[in-house]
Order: structure tokens, then C-alpha cells, then sequence
């Protein structure tokens, strides 16, 4: 059975389950992080099928590009990985600035296409929106490189709804990537509506919203990394997230599988969400994230999430 799916308007087949790769050379934004694990990561998750590799020059930074690019170019031919990046973060006198110029979305994409040892990107996005660029302009660069074969696809991360309307003014847009999981909901709103109505997928990232929702978690578990300051994670919020997590324990059972599993299905079982890209830090996670593939939810499980989390 093929599993894979298209991606938006782009003639991009991915596997529904792709690698998110912050923790791939991530070393800003978690600590500790070995690197010899995070090629591991990359190689097993390409060894088992799953062909679409997430990751972004704000990762390390551009480690995680560099051992993306080693890793994939040693383990599978390049026809058979599909690599997203994203660009958007300029680093000026130690500090990180925002910048979606025409000029710099392409100085970005050459410097990408060094680090993933490819001569083409299957899909790039801008990363973030700055303040002074036209939306449509910073699109229309990467539309140039679609068009010189240096990308396949173009995506856009983090923008408003009014933002991706000017990015879309041409129809250019093919992928949306934004934070969506059963806790933060927004993307509901306006922005899923907006790209199921124009055949642009929706990309969620925290989709375990940082493992809150993977049900590894209890009232005991302390963190020292990102989670430490995130609103979901604060004594008495994180005690009610956790509680809505124990409520799906009974269906993961009925299905022999985790929480994780029966989380990621529902997102796949949406409209206009057609790949996730959950992260790992081992390799058996990643093998681990395939099996919910196997999960088939009903319409009443659907029903039942949505309401845990509404």
C-alpha cells in the first residue's frame, strides 16, 4: 500500500508521517543535545519509509541543515527524500533579526542548498513574517527560484490570516505550517478554513504540544528546556492539560496503541491537514510515531476528541 499523500498544489508525495528535526543539531534550543543521535534519527527515519525532513536554518544555527544534508545524502538516493527548510532569520551582531526581503530569501535558499547537499529544495518557507516586506514580494522571489528549479514548493510559517492572503495573492502559496495541537486551537478559526478554500496544506508543528500530549507525562515531571517557561506546562494549567490527556487513555486502548498515536490520527483525520512532522530525540521514537498509520478512528473517536479539547 503506497501511504503517501500530496502536498497542497505542489506535485510533492510525502508520507503522511515526516520528521520534524529541531533536535537534529538544535543545540540553541535544547541542551545537551548529541549529534551522532540526531543523524541516527534521520537515517532510521528514512530506513522506515518516512521521506519528508522538516527542518530550518534557525536550528543550531544551520546545524541541523548540515546533518540533515550529511545524513540523507549517505543513507538514500535524493529522489527519495523530500527536503523542507526555512529561512527568514538574520543574525546581525549577535542578534536575530527578521527579514523577508526578496534579496535575502534567496541569499537564504543558495546558503540552504550548501548545508542540505542538494541542488534543489522540494519546499522552502519563509519562517517568520518580518514588518517591512510585502508578503507577495518576499513570494514572488521564491516563485523565481521555483521557476529556476532551485525549489519545488513554497511555504509560508507563522503568518497571520492577512499575511498568508498577500503571500497567496498570485496563488503561490502550496504549504502553511503554523502551531496547531488539541491544546491551541486557533488555526481552526480562520486560517484552516482559508486553506482548505485555496488547496494549500496546513503543516502543524507541536502537534504533541512538546509531549504534553504523547500521556508521558504526570504531575511530577520537572523541565529544564522550553516546556520550563510554557504557559501549558504552569502547576494548575498543567494539571488540567493532564487530566483531558487521561481521557483518551481509554481509546488508545481499544486501538493497542498510545495516546500519541490516537493525537496524531485525529490531526490526519482533518481537512487540509495532510502530513505532520512530530519531532523525536531517538530513534525508536521515530519508529514508534509510524504506528499511528495503523490507527483508524471513527467518526464517533473524531467527536469525542474534539470534545475532551474544545
Amino acid at each position: 500500500m503506497d501511504t503517501k499523500v500530496k502536498l497542497g498544489k505542489s506535485d510533492l508525495m510525502v508520507h503522511p508521517i515526516g520528521l520534524g528535526t529541531n533536535a537534529v543539531g538544535g543545540h540553541n534550543l535544547y541542551p545537551n543535545l548529541d549529534e551522532q543521535a540526531g543523524r541516527d534519527l534521520v537515517r532510521v527515519a528514512l530506513m522506515n519509509g518516512i521521506n519528508f525532513l522538516d527542518t530550518a536554518f534557525i536550528y543550531g544555527p544551520e546545524r541541523s541543515e548540515e546533518l540533515v544534508g550529511e545524513t540523507w545524502s549517505e543513507t538514500v538516493e535524493r529522489k527519495n527524500v523530500i527536503l523542507a527548510t526555512k529561512g527568514a532569520h538574520k543574525i546581525v551582531d549577535d542578534e536575530v533579526v527578521i527579514d523577508n526581503s526578496p534579496e535575502f530569501l534567496k541569499q537564504s535558499v543558495e546558503e540552504s542548498l550548501k548545508r542540505l547537499k542538494t541542488d534543489y529544495i522540494d519546499l522552502f518557507y519563509i519562517h517568520f513574517p518580518d514588518d517591512a516586506t510585502p508578503k507577495d514580494q518576499a513570494v514572488a522571489a521564491l516563485a523565481e527560484l521555483k521557476e529556476q528549479g532551485k525549489i519545488r514548493a513554497i511555504g509560508v510559517s507563522n503568518f497571520s490570516l492577512e499575511q498568508l492572503k498577500e503571500a497567496n495573492k498570485d496563488g503561490h502559496v502550496d504549504v502553511y505550517q503554523g502551531e496547531y495541537n488539541l491544546f491551541k486551537r486557533d488555526a481552526e478559526k480562520e486560517i484552516l478554513p482559508y486553506i482548505r478554500e485555496h488547496g494549500i496544506s496546513f503543516v502543524p508543528y507541536f502537534p504533541l504540544a512538546a509531549g504534553l500530549l504523547a500521556g508521558k507525562y504526570d504531575e511530577n515531571t520537572k523541565f529544564d528546556d522550553l516546556r520550563a517557561k510554557d504557559p501549558l506546562f504552569q502547576e494548575d494549567v498543567f494539571k488540567d492539560n493532564l487530566a483531558k490527556v487521561e481521557l483518551l487513555r481509554p481509546i488508545a486502548k481499544e486501538k493497542e496503541v498510545d495516546v500519541a498515536h490516537v493525537v496524531l490520527a485525529w490531526y490526519l483525520a482533518q481537512d487540509g491537514i495532510d502530513a505532520i512532522i512530530p519531532g523525536a530525540k531517538r530513534a525508536d521514537q521515530v519508529t514508534d510515531t509510524l504506528r499511528t498509520i495503523e490507527v483508524e478512528l471513527t467518526d464517533a473517536d473524531i467527536k469525542k476528541i474534539d470534545q475532551i479539547f474544545s
